[in-house]
């Protein structure tokens, strides 16, 4: 019987379009995890103003990257720093898959100038960040001819393009807003506990599932070596996501003398960062090295933002997405594989690919801090960035928006919840 060669190039096509699909659900679905892991790990008092922040980023993000963003990310280009290709541009799996990232950008900015900062001002800067920082940026190596991809930097699915970006949004966010009330009192640094860390537990829950289509999905292909490789990039990323939390964990079991929980929450989250961005070019063995770095750094970075720098980042979203961002993709530069073959400094491929996510990592740091700081100094100059003194004191959710999270007959001390 002759053996009859099927073409699978249209089967292919509808199953990679179905798995960019499920992956961008899954990525939306984060935004479930933001807003838990935010408010947990936030008052009580603002827990309304959160979920309405988180509410906004993906409804603005969707509208803003659908008209303007899209274009200005993969649209045409001549120089390789910005696209275009006019409005409401891309369609179906692939502007669905893509909007959920646009939002995901967004959304890091909000815990880390939570309780304190203006609604209408998160508003603008969701919208700026949605619209204009993050797809201009993110064109320089995701369209295909970006002046980054004709260096040879890699990032697969956005340590730095997605996370860095917001990240470094969130440092500037929280210098200029300010520090909450009672922070910083007298040079001491003082805390203020999250209100439920079982809520931000499960969020990280969430987030680390979604995280599965976030990365899974920037394989943007199913069938044959396309679904190897995205199979095998959700197994990378669980097992950074693993070696994260169990970094965090033992660090402040030995630094705290007892393991924290909120630390290894941000451990999972940071081990999942630390491998976005080399998740298609990391063995497993490397995958939970870098994860476990990841953690490590993650629990230092907090504790020097909040203690020597004195910048006041309520969730610890800087460290987390800004400076694991930045190590995520540099560890490619170390023992970054393509295939079989090793790419990095340690494993034999010597230093170029190095100096090329060293140069993404600043050039992204930079982009993302000048264009914050415009944008937030415009508006504390007009709108004003904070609430006032009272109206923080008495908590956003009143303030702001005229309701509370947790209505009923008891009344707490707000300076004991």
């Amino acid at each position: 019987m002759p053996l009859i060669i099927q073409d699978t190039s249209a089967v292919e096509g509808d199953m990679g379009m179905l798995w960019m699909l499920l992956s961008g659900i899954l990525v939306f679905f984060m935004q479930a995890g933001f807003t838990l892991v935010e408010s947990g790990m936030t008052r009580s008092k603002n827990a309304v103003n959160i979920a309405m922040k988180n509410v906004l980023d993906i409804c603005v993000g969707s509208l803003t990257y659908w008209f303007i963003g899209y274009s200005l990310m993969y649209g045409d280009t001549s120089n390789g720093w910005f696209f275009w290709s006019g409005l409401m541009q891309g369609e179906g799996a692939d502007l669905f898959f893509q909007t959920m990232f646009a939002a995901t950008a967004a959304t890091i900015v909000s815990g880390a100038i939570a309780g304190r900062t203006k609604y209408t001002t998160y508003i603008i800067f969701s919208i700026v960040m949605t619209a204009i920082i993050y797809p201009i940026s993110g064109g320089w190596q995701w369209q295909g001819s970006g002046w980054l991809t004709e260096l040879g930097f890699i990032d697969f699915a956005g340590s730095s393009i997605v996370h860095s970006v917001g990240g470094w949004a969130a440092l500037i966010a929280a210098i200029m807003v300010g520090p909450r009330i009672g922070k910083f009192v007298d040079g001491k640094v003082l805390p203020i506990p999250g209100h439920n860390q079982i809520l931000a537990t499960l969020g990280v829950f969430i987030l680390w599932l979604g995280w599965f289509g976030f990365n899974g999905g920037s394989q943007l292909a199913w069938g044959g070596d396309a679904a190897v490789g995205a199979s095998t990039v959700v197994l990378i990323t669980n097992l950074a996501a693993a070696a994260g939390a169990l970094g965090a964990l033992v660090t402040t079991w030995i630094w705290y003398g007892k393991p924290n929980l909120s630390q290894t929450l941000n451990g999972a989250l940071a081990g999942l960062v630390s491998i976005t961005a080399g998740c298609g070019n990391m063995t497993d063995g490397g995958a939970v090295l870098a994860g476990l770095i990841g953690g490590v750094i993650v629990v230092f970075s907090i504790e020097f933002i909040e203690k020597k720098l004195k910048v006041d980042d309520a969730i610890g979203a800087v460290s987390v997405h800004g400076v694991v961002g930045a190590w995520g993709t540099l560890v490619i530069g170390l023992w970054g594989v393509d295939g079989d073959t090793g790419i990095g400094l340690l494993n034999g491929g010597g230093a170029s690919q190095l100096g090329s996510q060293a140069i993404g990592v600043l050039a992204y740091a930079a982009w993302a801090i000048v264009l914050s700081a415009i944008v937030f100094f415009i508006l504390k100059k007009t709108l004003g960035l904070r609430v006032t003194e009272e109206e923080e004191i008495q908590g956003l959710d009143i303030s702001e928006h005229g309701s509370i999270a947790y209505p009923g007959k008891r009344q707490r001390e707000l300076d004991n919840e």
